[in-house]
């Protein structure tokens, strides 16, 4: 099973040690009784995903697959679990996306096999549940698959899950898999198989992204990881002669499946160039690193230097989760524009207290921070001391953080040269708050200067909001 001989056309392709064997010819023999037929590539991929060690385990219990739109993963998966279930009788599947509409078309498409004549022998049709959150489909030997949207936390209480697939894999977030992974625990030979397109710049990709990063870094064990895409400089116009050979070497399905129409089609959809090159030609941005904003959007905001008589509306504070570091940042509002400008970043959080009273002192602004935050422990202590606090709700931060994104992204957020600031903003990951979000602390990167800007902007742009005083704590 050389790379020489499966995957050939792969941009990337990362093989788990110790294959001995495969289980894809019964696989194979099962697809061709029930009228499910593979292209070679689709041929070549099953052949490392059910790729066996000496023990007869799968040798990839995780498997990354970052593969364009319109090549034909979900139909290649698909049939890969319809097979799995028939020849291993109780086998669970969950079938994830992150959307609930993605989840649901996944179900109706599969759902649209099971009618098949070939497979009436096999699926118990009567039994398919339809209901919103309740898809799945059951079979005789009491294999069922069941699909689930991970916006509405649809996983939790599953056990002894044999496949976990995840559709949609560039919006993944490290603990959205954290959440998902014990429902394989008590499976004998389970697997994880994540799937999509690279992650946009916005897109909370986290898990996919450092999947991908320690797969072709070598840092991962009982893993395969393949990557279908066109060469970086590939053109996006369909005009040149470039473009349809950068397809097809990004697409093993094109044209004999995926057609010039197709391609048309979602070049006509895609109308941002990033967008295309991403979902159609299956490029990652630079070192596959995932931000938040985009270097032109951040830079678009700094300015040589902040008007003098622009003053101070409010003191954004931030404790990083171990509380290695801390921010101040302060923030105000122009004419129709909001700066933020970083006062104070250095290790620990022993100094934080007396330069809180004395910028307070100096500027008479309130001081912004996040109730349920690293920073939250010092409330009490700056309330005893008479700092005059305004202290953030759940609600109030995700606000905060969502219209921080929004002055970035209209280019009314202005700010000094300030290469800490830069930093965060450059490690800066979005953490997934129900169907909101707000910035991910985990990780070693240091963020407080971002957390801080954000507080500090959000309180600046809502100064003239009503607030009750009790005992020195404001609270919105």
């Amino acid at each position: 099973m050389s790379r020489s001989k499966l995957l050939p056309y792969a941009k990337e392709l990362v093989v788990p040690e110790g294959i001995v064997t495969t289980s894809f010819p019964s696989v194979l023999a099962t697809c061709q009784a029930i009228g499910i037929m593979f292209d070679d590539w689709q041929v070549d991929l099953n052949k490392l995903i059910l790729a066996r060690d000496a023990s007869g385990l799968y040798a990839a219990d995780t498997v990354g697959m970052s593969i364009p739109r319109q090549v034909g993963k979900t139909f290649d998966v698909g049939a890969l679990v319809f097979a799995d279930s028939i020849i291993n009788p109780g086998t669970t599947t969950i079938w994830t996306a992150h959307r609930f509409k993605v989840a649901r078309e996944t179900f109706n498409e599969l759902r649209a096999w099971a009618r098949s004549s070939l497979l009436a022998p096999y699926i118990d049709y009567d039994e398919i549940t339809t209901g919103a959150g309740n898809e799945s489909i059951p079979f005789k030997n009491g294999s069922r698959i069941v699909f689930a949207a991970r916006e509405r936390g649809a996983i939790r209480g599953f056990s002894k899950v044999s496949r976990l697939i995840l559709d949609e894999a560039q919006i993944l977030t490290e603990a959205t898999m954290s959440d998902l992974a014990p429902t394989m625990n008590q499976a004998t030979n389970p697997q994880i198989i994540m799937m999509g397109t690279p992650p946009k710049p916005r897109d909370p990709g986290e898990a996919f992204t450092e999947f991908r990063r320690a797969a072709l870094a070598g840092e991962t064990s009982n893993a395969l990881y393949v990557e279908l895409s066109a060469d970086s400089s590939a053109p996006v116009d369909p005009n040149l002669p470039d473009f349809w050979p950068q397809i097809k070497k990004a697409n093993p399905s094109f044209p004999h499946r995926t057609t010039k129409r197709a391609i048309l089609r979602l070049h006509k959809l895609l109308s941002d160039e990033d967008d295309f090159r991403r979902e159609v030609f299956g490029l990652w941005d630079a070192a596959g690193k995932v931000t938040v904003f985009t270097s032109e959007e951040w830079r678009a905001g700094r300015r040589l230097e902040r008007p003098d008589d622009l003053g101070v509306g409010a003191l954004g504070v931030a404790v990083s989760i171990d509380s290695s570091f801390s921010s101040i940042v302060a923030g105000a509002r122009g004419d129709g524009e909001t700066w933020i400008k970083p006062l104070r970043h250095a290790a620990g959080v022993g100094w934080l207290i007396d330069e809180i009273k004395e910028l307070q002192n100096r500027f008479g602004a309130p001081v912004v921070i996040d109730s349920r935050g690293p920073a939250a422990v010092l409330i009490p202590l700056l309330e005893r001391d008479g700092v005059r606090l305004r202290v953030l709700k759940t609600d109030d931060v995700l606000n905060a953080c969502a219209e921080f994104e929004q002055l970035v992204r209209e280019n009314r957020l202005r700010y000094e040269e300030a290469p800490e600031l830069d930093a965060a903003v450059k490690a800066a990951k979005k953490r997934l708050v129900g169907d909101r979000w707000a910035w991910g602390r985990k990780g070693s990167e240091d963020i407080t200067p971002l957390e801080g800007a954000t507080f500090a902007a959000w309180a600046a742009e809502h100064q003239r909001v009503s607030a009750y005083d009790h005992g020195g704590v404001m609270t919105i």
